[in-house]
């Protein structure tokens, strides 16, 4: 079994950038519902007491185990993208050791913020816009409906944000750029991206 995760800040901690509303609907109903399918998917089978990771990584592995995929992946990609948010100023400041490698492969950080947007909204339908380690280096990557870094061994997520409609058609409606300018600018939690990539170099 897997469990949903507490959020790691109260429901009104993101607005105006991300309202109540929003955030209450997101993960009470859409991230719970990905968790509960994935127990009921995974209950009497031998997944049953795998971590969330290894129950991803053998359903990407077989097309028997879409649904589960699907899922799964979902409830580790919404887990991951609260943690990539913050309403905590300090979290928003990016170390020098951090930022340094960001001007290496970026040129600034609002490169990398702007990169960010841009490949959100490029973002075709459903998905999700990555910063991650691609063999050292620094790279922005989209991923399609529940696909998620995890299984590319390449990739090392550290911060996501979330384009599905669900993560902003309430405040937002169609203008997701609005959305992801203000999560961009405002919400991301350099300190999860910094510690992510201490742990995998």
């Amino acid at each position: 079994m897997i469990t949903l995760p507490q959020l790691p800040f109260a429901f009104d901690a993101l607005q105006p950038i991300i309202s109540e509303k929003t955030l209450r609907f997101h993960y009470e109903k859409h991230h719970a519902g990905y968790v509960n399918t994935t127990n009921t998917l995974i209950k009497g089978t031998d997944l049953e007491n795998k971590t969330l990771e290894q129950i991803i990584l053998t359903a990407a592995s077989d097309t028997v185990y879409t649904k589960l995929f699907n899922n799964a992946a979902q409830s580790w990609n919404h887990t991951f993208y609260w943690n990539s948010l913050t309403p905590e100023p300090q979290k928003h400041q990016i170390s020098p050791e951090f930022l340094a490698q960001i001007n290496k492969d970026f040129g600034n950080i609002e490169e990398l913020q702007n990169l960010l947007i841009e490949q959100g909204l490029n973002q075709f339908a459903s998905g999700w816009v990555w910063l991650v380690l691609n063999n050292g280096s620094l790279q922005v990557v989209t991923t399609s409906n529940a696909d998620t870094p995890l299984t590319k061994p390449n990739l090392k997520p550290l911060l996501c944000v979330d384009v599905w409609e669900h993560a902003y058609y309430l405040d937002y409606q169609n203008l997701r750029k609005d959305y992801l300018t203000g999560v961009v600018k405002n919400l991301l939690n350099w300190e999860f991206a910094a510690n992510n990539l201490e742990q995998i170099t």
